[in-house]
C-alpha cells in the first residue's frame, strides 16, 4: 500500500494539496487512493508508531482529521521528540482551519518544549485565548529545566496576573527556578502562596520546597519544611540529606540517613550518592564500605552516577585501590567515570598512575577525554612532580591532534603555573602567567605565591601577594601565606607591619582543625587545643610520641612558627597542632597496627607531615592525612607524595 502510496505522490503532487483534494468527486477521488475511514486508521497508525504512514493519511483525510487524530498524531510526536513531523500537523490545523481545544494547544506546546524550541512553544501560549494551569506550567516546566529562572518566574507572575491559580506542579516546577542571589526571596513568595493554597501537604511540593532552601543554603528552614510533612517519602529524606551534605554537615546528613533506615524507607541511587558525599568529606572508609555492602546487598540497577560516586568516595576517604577495583569492575564508564578515577589518583600523589590510566582512555577511544579530563592529568603530573610529562600535555591541548576539540581555558594554565611552581620553578611560573593569553585568577596567583612559600621566594612572593591584596583584600588567605614567607626568611619586621594591616582591614585567619572519625563519632581538634573530655590525656601521648621519634631522629621544623620567640617556645607551639593531637588521639585509642585516618581543613605544615611520618615508623601504624590539596598515605614512615606536595 505505501510504495503505491509514496509512487502516486512523487507523479501527482498536487493531488496531495489539502484545496485540490476537495475538488476531486469521491467516486473520482477512490479510484487513485483506497478509502481510509476518517480518524480510526489514522489512529491505529499512530498507536502502532507508523507515523510517516499516519502523516500521509492525516493529508488525505484533510477537513475530516478531528479530535481524535489529532491527539494520536501529536502524542506520537511527543513520545518520538519528532519535531520536523510535529510541526507538519501544527501546520495541518492551521491550514484546515482546525480550531484546536486547549487539551490540544497544550500538546502542541508540550511537543515543543521536549524538542527544545521554547520559542515555538511559547509563541503557542501567547496566542491561546484562555490557557490552562496545565499549558502555563508545561512552560513554567520546560523553562525551570534549561536554566531560564527568570523567564519561569516572570511567566509564573503573568500566569497569577491572568487570574489562572497554581497546583502542585506549577509549585514544585516553580520552585527549582528560584535560585542566584534573589532566589531565596523569590522562593520564600512561593512559600507563602503553597501555605495560602493549602498544597504544602504534598510530598513533592514539601520536597521542592526544601531542595530550594537547601540550595539557598538555608538549611534550618529546609530542615523545618521537612519536619512539617503530614508523611516522607524517599524523594523527601534525598532531599534533606543532599541539602546536609552539599552544604558541608557531614555529620547531620549521615544522621538523617539513618533516620530513613530507620523508619523503614527504601533508599535509591540518589540517596546513596548523597550519603557518599557526605562520606567523602569525613573520610570515613569503614562507613564507606558499609553503604557500599548495602547497595549491593539491595541489588540497585548498577547506574554510572552511583558507581562514580563510589570512586570519588574511596579515593577521598583513602582508598584509591577499591576506587579502581569499582573503575574496572564498571560495564559502562562515562567521561565522569575516567575523571573521577585521574582525579583520585593525582590527589594521592600518584602522578604515573594518572598517565598509564589517562594512554588506557585513548588506547580504549570509548569515550572521548573533555576539558576536565586534561585538568585532572595536568594536576596529576602536579602532584607527582612530573614537570616536563605535564608540560607535554599542555603542549597537545595547543598543537595536538586534540586541539580542535579541547582548547585549553584559564584553569589548564592554572594547572601549569601549580606544575611548576611546585618543582621550585618560581619565575618560570611568573612568567608563564605573563605570557598567558587570558588574564590571570585570584586562584593562579594563589597557586604561585604557596610556591612562594614552599620554596622560600619573598622577592616574586612580594609581587605576587601585592597583585592578591588588590584583588581580594578580604581574603586573610593570601596574609597568612605572606607571612609564613616572611617568617621563614627571619623578616619579623615585615611581618609585625603585616599583621597591623591585617588588624586595620579586619582580616581574620580561617582557624585550623584536624579531625578522626572513631565509633561513629567525629572528634575535632584546634591547635592548643583544652575542650575535649581527654585533653590532658591526649596531650601527654603528644609529648610521650614526640619523647620516642626524637629517639628515630625526629627534628621539629621551626620554620613553621610564625612568631618570634625563642626555639623551646616555637616546640610548645608546634605540639599543639591540631594534626598532632588528632594522630595522637587515634593511636591511643585504637588498637595496635589499626591505621589512622586524619582530616585537616586547611594545608598541613611541613613539621607535622614529618611528624607523622617518624610516628607511622616508630609505631608501625599506617596514617593516612587528607588536607584541603591532596591526600598523604604513610607506611613506615614514607609518604606517598614522596614529601612533594
Amino acid at each position: 500500500m505505501l510504495p503505491k502510496l509514496t509512487t502516486i505522490f512523487h507523479i501527482y503532487p498536487k493531488l496531495f494539496m489539502t484545496n485540490y483534494l476537495h475538488t476531486l468527486t469521491p467516486q473520482i477521488f477512490h479510484q487513485i487512493i483506497p478509502y481510509y475511514p476518517p480518524n480510526s486508521n489514522l489512529k491505529n497508525l499512530c498507536t502502532n508508531g507508523q507515523l510517516k504512514e499516519a502523516l500521509l493519511a492525516m493529508t488525505i483525510e484533510g477537513y475530516q482529521v478531528k479530535f481524535d487524530g489529532y491527539d494520536s498524531l501529536l502524542t506520537l510526536c511527543v513520545n518520538s521528540k519528532a519535531l520536523r513531523e510535529g510541526r507538519r500537523v501544527h501546520a495541518h490545523m492551521i491550514t484546515t482551519r482546525y480550531c484546536p481545544p486547549v487539551y490540544l494547544e497544550t500538546r502542541i506546546i508540550v511537543l515543543y518544549t521536549k524538542c527544545d524550541v521554547l520559542v515555538d512553544a511559547r509563541n503557542v501560549l501567547d496566542r491561546m485565548r484562555e490557557p490552562s494551569v496545565v499549558s502555563w506550567t508545561a512552560m513554567i516546566s520546560a523553562y525551570s529545566k534549561r536554566g531560564y529562572q527568570l523567564e519561569a518566574l516572570n511567566l509564573f507572575a503573568k500566569m497569577l496576573r491572568a487570574g489562572t491559580p497554581p497546583n502542585k506542579f506549577t509549585f514544585a516546577s516553580v520552585l527549582t527556578s528560584c535560585t542566584g542571589a534573589c532566589g531565596l526571596n523569590h522562593g520564600r513568595q512561593v512559600h507563602s502562596l503553597i501555605v495560602k493554597s493549602n498544597f504544602g501537604e504534598y510530598i513533592f511540593v514539601g520536597s521542592s520546597l526544601l531542595d530550594m532552601y537547601a540550595k539557598a543554603g538555608n538549611i534550618r528552614e529546609a530542615r523545618g519544611v521537612f519536619e512539617s510533612l503530614p508523611e516522607r517519602d524517599v524523594v523527601s529524606c534525598t532531599a534533606i540529606i543532599a541539602g546536609y551534605a552539599q552544604l558541608g554537615y557531614d555529620e547531620e546528613a549521615l544522621d538523617m540517613f539513618r533516620q530513613l533506615l530507620r523508619e523503614g524507607l527504601e533508599s535509591n541511587y540518589v540517596t546513596y550518592a548523597s550519603v557518599l558525599t557526605a562520606l567523602s568529606g569525613l573520610a570515613s572508609l569503614d562507613y564507606g564500605k558499609q553503604v557500599h555492602n548495602r547497595v549491593l546487598r539491595s541489588e540497585l540497577p548498577s547506574y554510572v552516577v552511583l558507581q562514580n560516586s563510589f570512586i570519588d568516595m574511596y579515593s577521598k576517604c583513602g582508598g584509591v585501590t577499591y576506587s579502581r577495583k569499582v573503575f574496572d569492575g564498571m560495564s559502562e564508564r562515562s567521561v565522569i567515570t575516567w575523571n573521577a578515577m585521574l582525579v583520585g589518583y593525582g590527589k594521592h600523589g600518584l602522578g604515573q598512575e594518572v598517565i598509564e590510566l589517562f594512554q588506557l582512555m585513548r588506547e580504549e577511544n570509548q569515550v572521548k577525554p573533555d576539558s576536565v579530563t586534561f585538568m585532572a592529568v595536568l594536576s596529576g603530573c602536579s602532584h607527582g612532580g612530573l614537570v616536563d610529562e605535564g608540560l607535554k600535555f599542555f603542549d597537545e591541548m595547543i598543537d595536538g591532534p586534540n586541539a580542535d576539540r579541547v582548547r585549553p581555558e584559564v584553569e589548564h594554565y592554572g594547572c601549569v603555573v601549580d606544575l611548576l611552581g611546585r618543582a621550585g620553578r618560581v619565575e618560570n611560573a611568573l612568567e608563564f602567567i605573563k605570557k598567558m593569553p587570558c588574564e590571570p585568577t585570584t586562584a593562579i596567583w594563589g597557586s604561585l605565591l604557596g610556591a612562594c612559600r614552599v620554596h622560600s621566594n619573598v622577592l616574586v612572593g612580594k609581587f605576587v601577594a601585592k597583585r592578591l591584596f588588590e584583588i581580594e583584600p578580604e581574603n586573610a588567605g593570601n596574609y597568612v601565606i605572606l607571612s609564613n614567607l616572611y617568617a621563614l626568611a627571619g623578616r619579623w619586621e615585615d611581618l609585625r607591619v603585616l599583621r597591623e594591616l591585617m588588624k586595620e582591614k579586619s582580616v581574620t585567619k580561617e582557624p585550623g582543625r584536624s579531625w578522626v572519625n572513631l565509633d561513629r563519632t567525629v572528634h575535632t581538634f584546634h591547635a592548643g587545643d583544652r575542650s575535649h573530655p581527654r585533653k590532658e590525656e591526649i596531650m601527654r601521648k603528644v609529648v610521650e610520641l614526640s619523647v620516642k621519634i626524637k629517639e628515630a631522629g625526629f627534628v621539629h621544623n621551626l620554620s613553621c612558627v610564625l612568631h618570634d620567640v625563642d626555639d623551646e617556645q616555637k616546640e610548645k607551639i608546634l605540639l599543639n597542632h591540631s594534626e598532632k593531637l588528632a594522630i595522637a588521639f587515634g593511636v591511643m585509642s585504637t588498637p595496635s597496627g589499626r591505621p589512622i585516618t586524619v582530616v585537616k581543613n586547611l594545608r598541613v605544615c611541613a613539621d607535622c607531615h614529618d611528624f607523622a611520618k617518624f610516628v607511622s615508623k616508630v609505631c608501625e601504624r599506617e596514617i593516612s592525612l587528607r588536607d584541603s590539596n591532596r591526600f598523604h598515605r604513610i607506611l613506615g614512615g614514607v609518604c606517598s607524595c614522596g614529601d612533594y606536595w
